[in-house]
C-alpha cells in the first residue's frame, strides 16, 4: 500500500492503493496491514479476505473493485461490479480451472462467477468477505452469505506455491473508493465475526433533529433568510459522527462549517475584500466567520449556529450548501456532511413596521388582515390546557392562515381556545394542505375585513411583565433560543402574560402557528420533569430501555390511546431523535420528549384520534421517517399509482417550533415526484365526516400507500 504508515493509524485508504499479497502460508497480508492473519491455517488451501469500502456518488456500473496479477499471467478481475450494480466474485488464476482469463471479453457476468442479489449501495460504508478455496467460493455482504460456487482445482499439489504468485490490487481510481480495516484470514475465520468488530466512521447531518430556522420546499430547496445583519436570521444544523451500524462514535474532533455553491461545489466568497464571510456563526452573541469558529464533537455530536450573508438573487440566483468537515487532517468524502440545497432570502419587511421604542404598529399593519383576540379569551384557552390536560376541539373554530400574508384571521366571535384547537392546522404557506383547499392557497381578506383600533390600543396598553424585548428575540430567534425564553416564562409568568405573550408573539412574527406552542409549553415541561424524574430515579443518566415503558406511559395518557401503545419501530425513531446510545441522559430525553409530546399531543384531539386507532386499514403507520415513506411510495417496481399517500409526523420538527406535531401526507403527485406537503386540518364539529374521507376527497389523493415495515411487538404499558 502506497501509504502503509497512515493506514496503519486511521486505517483509512484509497482503493487504488490497496495491494495485497497472498504469499504468508495461505493466509496472506495486506501491504500496511495490522498483521492479523499471519501464521499456519489448520489444513488445506484458502484465506478470507474481508474489508469496509465506500464508493462515491459517481462509481459507476462495469467497474473493477480488485483485481489480480501475477508474473505470468496479465490482469484480471477478481472482484467487480456489473452492469447491473451488483458484486460478482470470480475464481483465482492459477488455481481454478474456472479463472477467467485476460482473453475473456466483457461482460463479465459470461465469466464464471457468484453475485450478490442486492444493488451494491453508494457514498455509504458497508462490508464484504471473500472466502477462496480449493474447491469453493463464497461471498458476504455485511456478513451475510450471498453467494457460493463450487469450483475445481488445476493442481491440489501446486496450489500453495502458486497462490503465493497472486497479487490483489485496488482498482485504478474510476471507481472513487475507500477502504478501511483491510483483513487476510484464513479459510476457518467468521466474516459475521470481522463485520462486527471496529466498524468505520461517517458524518452526516442529522435530519432527524428539528432544522432550527430552515423553511423546506417541496422540491427539497430549503430557503433560508439571509443578507444584511439587521435581516438575517439563525439557523441551526446538528451533524453527527456515526458508525456503520449508527451508533455514536466518540472521538475528538473538531468540524468545520464553510459554504459552497450547490451547482459547482466551489466555495461561495466574499463579494469584496472588506465584505462579511459568506457564512457566519454566532457565538456569545456575536458573529465569526464560520471557518474560523470550529465546534468540537460532543458524544458524537455537535450543533451549528449559522448565518448567511450572502443572498442568491446577488449570486446569479444560484443555490448553496453549507459543507461539514474536519478542521484537521486528510479529506475523506465519508467524513463531510453538505445540507439540502439552499436559497438564501431577504426578509421582506414591508408589510408591517414594529415599533421598538413603544407598543406601537403601523396602522397599515392590521387594519384589513388581523381580527384579535381578547386576552380574556386567551386566559380560558391557557386554563383549559392546564386545567384538563389536554385542549377541547370547540364547534365554533374556523381559524386559516392566508397564504399571501401569512398573518392570522380569526372572526370576531371566536375564542383563543377555537383557535387553539386548530393549532396544527395552520401550517406553513409552500407546504401547507387544507381539507377544504388542497394547495392551501386560502384567498385575502376581503375590503370588509378590519381591526377595531379600539381594541388594538387597549390590547398593546395592558400591563405584562413580558418585556418587548423578549418578545421580539422570540419572533427572531431559532428554535433554541426560543426554549430558552419559553423555559425562562413559564418560571415566573401567570397564566395570563403567557396568553398575552402568544398572541403578541403571533401579532409581530405574521404567523398564528407560535401560538399552541406557547400556550402548551408550561405543561410540556412540567410533564418533561416527571417524566424525566421517574426514569432517572435522580441519576444523571438511565438506561435507554429503562426508560421505554415510562415514555410509552406518558405517551398514551397525553395522547389518550390506551389501545395502542408505541410499536418497537417508533421506539426506534424515538431513540434516533434522542441521538443517544444505550444509555439515557438530561440532554437527550429533552431531544426526544420535545419531539414526542406535540405528537401525543396533536394525537389527542378527536379527528386524528380516531385515525390513528384506526387499524384496519392502518392509517397512520406509526412514526415514520421522510425516508421510509418515499420508498413505500416508490415501491420495488417504481413509483406507487399516482394519488397513492401515506402519513406521517416531521421527525424534523420539535417544540417550539410552530410546526411541531403536524401530520405530513406524502403522495405522488401528478407529475410524477413524491411530495410533501403539511395538512391543514379543520374541527368543526357540524362536519361529520371521518379524517379519511376528507382525506380522499381531495382531488391529489386516491388510495392509501402501505409502509411496510419489519414486525415489532409494541412497547407494553
Amino acid at each position: 500500500m502506497a501509504d502503509g504508515e497512515q493506514c496503519r493509524e486511521e486505517q483509512y485508504a484509497k482503493l487504488e492503493d490497496l495491494r495485497i499479497s497472498l504469499d504468508r502460508g495461505g493466509a496472506g497480508e495486506e501491504e500496511g496491514g495490522d498483521g492479523e492473519g499471519e501464521g499456519e491455517q489448520g489444513g488445506g488451501f484458502g484465506f478470507s479476505l474481508c474489508f469496509w469500502i465506500y464508493l462515491s456518488g459517481s462509481a459507476r456500473p462495469s467497474s473493477i473493485i480488485l483485481k489480480q496479477t501475477s508474473e505470468s499471467e496479465d490482469e484480471v478481475p477478481f472482484l467487480v461490479l456489473n452492469e447491473e450494480n451488483k458484486l460478482i466474485l470470480l475464481p483465482l488464476v492459477l488455481i481454478h480451472k474456472e479463472a477467467p482469463s485476460s482473453e475473456n471479453p466483457f461482460p463479465w457476468t459470461d465469466m464464471f462467477h457468484t453475485a450478490a442479489e442486492m444493488d451494491c449501495p453508494l457514498e455509504k460504508w458497508f462490508h464484504i468477505g471473500c472466502q477462496v478455496a480449493e474447491n469453493y467460493m463464497r461471498l458476504h455482504v455485511d456478513g451475510k452469505l450471498v453467494g457460493e460456487k463450487s469450483l475445481f482445482v488445476l493442481s491440489s499439489e501446486h496450489c500453495q506455491d502458486d497462490m503465493k504468485k497472486i497479487i490483489l490490487v485496488g482498482n485504478d481510481g474510476n471507481l472513487g473508493g475507500y477502504i478501511y480495516h483491510v483483513q487476510v484470514l484464513p479459510i476457518s475465520a467468521s466474516i459475521s465475526d470481522q463485520f462486527v468488530k471496529n466498524p468505520p466512521a461517517k458524518l452526516s447531518l442529522d435530519n432527524s433533529c428539528i432544522l432550527d430556522g430552515v423553511e423546506e420546499g417541496g422540491d427539497g430547496v430549503w430557503s433560508i433568510v439571509g443578507g444584511k445583519a439587521s435581516c438575517r436570521r439563525n439557523f441551526s444544523l446538528e451533524v453527527v459522527l456515526l458508525d456503520a451500524f449508527g451508533r455514536s462514535v466518540h472521538r475528538e474532533m473538531e468540524v468545520v462549517a464553510s459554504l459552497l455553491y450547490a451547482d459547482s461545489g466551489t466555495p461561495v466568497e466574499k463579494t469584496r475584500d472588506d465584505a462579511e464571510a459568506p457564512l457566519l456563526t454566532s457565538c456569545d452573541g456575536l458573529e465569526y466567520p464560520s471557518t474560523d469558529r470550529p465546534v468540537m464533537l460532543l458524544r458524537g455530536r455537535a450543533t451549528f449556529k449559522l448565518k448567511i450573508s450572502q443572498l442568491s438573487s446577488k449570486c446569479d440566483n444560484r443555490l448553496f450548501r453549507v459543507c461539514f468537515h474536519p478542521l484537521h487532517g486528510q479529506r475523506y468524502p465519508f467524513l463531510e456532511a453538505y445540507s439540502c440545497p439552499i436559497r438564501c432570502i431577504s426578509r421582506n419587511r414591508s408589510n408591517r413596521t414594529l415599533g421598538f421604542g413603544k407598543r406601537s404598529l403601523s396602522t397599515t399593519v392590521l387594519l384589513d388582515e388581523i381580527h384579535l383576540l381578547k386576552a380574556s379569551d386567551g386566559l380560558q384557552a391557557i386554563r383549559d390546557v392546564y386545567g384538563n390536560g389536554q385542549l377541547k376541539a370547540s364547534n365554533q373554530s374556523d381559524l386559516k392562515c392566508s397564504p399571501q400574508s401569512k398573518h392570522f384571521k380569526v372572526e370576531d366571535n371566536r375564542s383563543t381556545t377555537e383557535a387553539v384547537a386548530n393549532g396544527s392546522s395552520e401550517q406553513r404557506e409552500n407546504q401547507e394542505m387544507g381539507i377544504n383547499n388542497f394547495e392551501g392557497t386560502d384567498s385575502g381578506p376581503s375590503d370588509s375585513e378590519s381591526t377595531d383600533l379600539k381594541d388594538l390600543d387597549s390590547r398593546w396598553s395592558q400591563k405584562s411583565v413580558v418585556s418587548d424585548v423578549a418578545i421580539f428575540r422570540y419572533c427572531l430567534e431559532s428554535t433554541f433560543e426560543r426554549t430558552m425564553i419559553l423555559k425562562q416564562l413559564i418560571a415566573s409568568a401567570s397564566n395570563e402574560d403567557i396568553a398575552n405573550f402568544a398572541e403578541q408573539v403571533c401579532l409581530y412574527s405574521g404567523c398564528s402557528h407560535h401560538r399552541n406552542q406557547i400556550l402548551v409549553s408550561k405543561h410540556l415541561v412540567q410533564e418533561g420533569d416527571d417524566t424525566w424524574n421517574s426514569i432517572s430515579r435522580k441519576k444523571q443518566r438511565a438506561l435507554w430501555m429503562d426508560a421505554v415503558s415510562e415514555i410509552n406511559k406518558k405517551f398514551m395518557m397525553v395522547a389518550n390511546s390506551a389501545s395502542r401503545p408505541l410499536s418497537g419501530q417508533d421506539l426506534e425513531i424515538l431513540h434516533g431523535i434522542a441521538g443517544c446510545g444505550d444509555d439515557l441522559g438530561r440532554e437527550e430525553f429533552d431531544r426526544m420528549w420535545y419531539w414526542l409530546y406535540p405528537v401525543a399531543f396533536a394525537l389527542s384531539k378527536d379527528r386524528i384520534n380516531r385515525i390513528w386507532k384506526c387499524l384496519s386499514p392502518k392509517w397512520i403507520e406509526g412514526f415514520v421517517t421522510r425516508e421510509e415513506a418515499e420508498s413505500a411510495l416508490k415501491g420495488p417496481g417504481g413509483l406507487q399509482k399516482t394519488g397513492t399517500f401515506v402519513l406521517r409526523f416531521p421527525t424534523s420538527r420539535s417544540w417550539p417550533h410552530p410546526d411541531a406535531g403536524s401530520l405530513i401526507v406524502a403522495y405522488v403527485g401528478t407529475d410524477c415526484i413524491i411530495h410533501h406537503r403539511l395538512l391543514s386540518l379543520d374541527h368543526r364539529d357540524r362536519d361529520s365526516r371521518l379524517l379519511q374521507d376528507l382525506l380522499l376527497e381531495e382531488p391529489e389523493l386516491s388510495q392509501l400507500g402501505r409502509v411496510v415495515r419489519q414486525n415489532s411487538s409494541s412497547c407494553a404499558s
